[in-house]
């Protein structure tokens, strides 16, 4: 049986990329999942909708805010477990909104803290980025790597973690932090890279991208999933922040290349200026070191980056065409 069998359980950032993933997940091992999606006027759950129904049915969706703690309180009652996902990624945006992030992802952040604090919350996951490593002083990159805020992202995650470290070490909250190296996998939106190039070589003549010499390290995101649950059960990780990645770096010119070669596209690979960030902002090696999350949890990934990628494309064939193939989105 598993351990958060028939626990309640709370995720914020439901609606979003990993985090539906994370609910689906919990459904199957018999959690009670509480569902938080960012509110909006057209009573939108994000990917939590592409969700099967009977998975659905299962779930409990309360829509709010995570900016309002009211709000954040009101989601967090009643619940043993919490899993902290919402957060406003994206890190050519921050350049443009840096107040928003911090508002999001720091001020969220000590929301959810408080309320867990305040209702006797038994265990919170904190979700962090590798981004907050900055470019590898060296790799693979453990949990004692610095710290570097080469984006307002990537500031706002440090912010954030420090945050939960505090109400760990000061108010005794029993707080993990789970940090990804980049995830990818269905239901990813084309602001990310590897839908990006797959969309294109689908689609188009042209693969348009930005730097690709950085390199990346990319998990499946049923993966990363399990990773969040294999971190809530883990008693000696209560106070850790751990990494999960698979130790395996790729450039995004070499993952162009490969996805080229899975898909039988003949697309031209183009470098567009507008797509490449500022040189100090830019991280140009993650690579991640998992061996701790592993020791403390049993934890390791499953899926290889060929066979995740196969199950993107086939996911996103089953969709429709987008006609903003070329757009960039921020």
């Amino acid at each position: 049986m598993s351990h958060l069998s028939q626990r309640r359980v709370l995720v914020t950032g439901a609606g979003g990329f990993i985090g539906s993933h994370l609910v689906e997940a919990l459904v199957a091992e018999g959690a009670a999942v509480r569902a938080f999606v960012h509110y909006n006027s057209r009573n939108d759950w994000g990917n939590l909708e592409q969700l099967p129904a009977a998975v659905l049915e299962e779930v409990e969706v309360v829509a709010g805010e995570i900016q309002d703690p009211y709000s954040v309180d009101g989601a967090v009652a009643g619940c043993e477990v919490v899993f902290h996902l919402a957060a406003l990624i994206g890190i050519p945006y921050s350049y443009l909104a840096p107040r928003s992030y911090v508002d999001t992802n720091v001020l969220g952040t000590l929301n959810v803290l408080e309320a867990s604090l305040r209702r006797g919350v038994e265990r919170v996951v904190h979700t962090s980025t590798s981004e907050t490593y900055g470019t590898a002083q060296y790799t693979p990159i453990d949990e004692r790597h610095p710290l570097q805020g080469q984006s307002p992202y990537s500031a706002s995650k440090i912010g954030a973690d420090k945050i939960a470290e505090s109400y760990f070490r000061s108010m005794g909250l029993p707080v993990s932090v789970l940090r990804p190296f980049n995830t990818f996998g269905p239901r990813q939106s084309l602001r990310a890279v590897i839908p990006t190039i797959i969309a294109q070589a689908l689609g188009s003549p042209e693969i348009r991208l930005g730097s690709l010499e950085p390199v990346r390290d990319f998990s499946y995101v049923a993966d990363t999933a399990q990773a969040f649950i294999a971190l809530a059960g883990s008693p000696e990780a209560v106070g850790q922040t751990l990494n999960s990645g698979t130790g395996k770096g790729i450039t995004i010119g070499e993952l162009a290349r490969l996805i080229l070669t899975i898909t039988g596209s003949k697309a031209e690979i183009v470098r567009e200026d507008a797509r490449v960030r500022p040189e100090l902002s830019e991280v140009f090696e993650l690579v991640c070191d998992w061996g701790r999350l592993r020791e403390l949890t049993g934890w390791r990934p499953t899926v290889d980056l060929h066979t995740g990628i196969e199950q993107t494309i086939a996911w996103m064939q089953g969709r429709e065409p987008t006609a903003r193939l070329h757009d960039y989105t921020v």
